[in-house]
């Protein structure tokens, strides 16, 4: 084994402490376990006081593991603030998106509030970052809804930097030529980049697209659409996907059809990003639980091993030995 998998997200839960920072790894991609008990490795005390829809990079400039994810708790505001209503969300929920740093996946610093974008922007959903070898800088994306279009369908934004303390203006990275898109996730594969995003409205299913160039034009790859095809529409989001050590790909598709702790991940497996085409996998999978709306990062078994005999500082929030 050169590679092992940590994935970090969040848990679908009425209770506060779903919409925190969770960690699950892997020796192989295929079998997952639970880290800290299930329990959440880090804790939002700003902003919504929750947080979900995360995604983790290593940053050259600093020598840090970031982790960023969408400024927002249901838990505590879907009755409150929010008055039950996801319209009200899309236009006045998350501003900002949370972030936490660490030199060893274990310690991490307290969450901060970066600021993206201006007043303009509705609701910052979802942030995802790949790292520009090019340019040597990282592209965050992200899924937002804008007053230029009188909040109407969603669209993903970019924003560049080289450390995650400043940030280049937002632009926009794709538009859906009469939907609404979400949640996007750029992958690079033999100088391509591929783009999974969730098209939203009725039928709403998720799509795979394909660059020349980080930044676009993209264009729908129909081999994806057709591997897709079986599957019920409206019930799936969320894509993330990692690259295994045999140069397969991982897809995961986050499955909300049916209410609370029953949501989760459901996996599906590819020679290539080229290809397009994905075959679901379920039974080759384990899952502790319902994993929801992360980013994969690969690390060392030697991380891997430390990670799983790691534990949370209950007084700090923070993750440590």
């Amino acid at each position: 084994m050169k590679q092992a998998y940590l994935f970090v997200h969040f848990r679908e839960k009425s209770t506060p402490d779903g919409e925190q920072v969770h960690f699950g790894i892997s020796k192989d991609g295929f079998h997952w376990e639970s880290v800290n008990g299930g329990r959440p490795v880090l804790w939002c005390y700003y902003g919504d006081k929750g947080a979900r829809d995360f995604t983790i990079t290593w940053c050259r400039e600093t020598g840090k593991y970031v982790i960023l994810g969408t400024d927002l708790s249901l838990s505590y505001g879907m009755r409150n603030q929010y008055r039950n209503s996801w319209e009200e969300i899309a236009r006045n929920g998350s501003k900002c998106f949370s972030l936490w740093e660490s030199e060893d996946l274990l310690h991490w610093s307290e969450q901060r509030l970066v600021e993206i974008g201006d007043e303009r922007f509705g609701c910052l959903w979802a942030p995802d970052v790949i790292y520009d070898s090019r340019a040597g800088e990282y592209m965050l994306h992200w899924s937002s809804s804008h007053a230029d279009n009188g909040y109407g369908n969603k669209g993903i934004y970019y924003s560049k930097t080289k450390d995650f303390r400043t940030f280049t203006k937002p632009q926009v990275l794709y538009r859906h030529p009469d939907k609404g898109v979400i949640d996007s996730a750029v992958y690079e594969e033999d100088g391509l980049y591929y783009m999974f995003v969730k098209r939203e409205g009725r039928g709403c299913r998720n799509i795979l697209l394909q660059s020349k160039e980080m930044t676009g034009p993209y264009r729908q790859m129909p081999a994806f659409d057709e591997s897709m095809a079986g599957l019920e529409e409206g019930v799936y989001e969320a894509p993330a996907a990692v690259r295994l050590e045999d140069g397969r790909w991982c897809l995961f598709l986050d499955y909300y059809g049916v209410p609370g702790e029953g949501q989760g991940y459901v996996p599906f497996v590819a020679d290539s990003l080229a290809g397009g085409r994905f075959v679901r996998a379920d039974e080759r999978f384990t899952f502790p639980y319902g994993y929801k709306h992360g980013t994969i990062l690969t690390i060392t078994p030697g991380q891997y091993e430390r990670l799983a005999a790691g534990r949370a500082d209950e007084d700090s929030g923070c993750y440590g030995r």
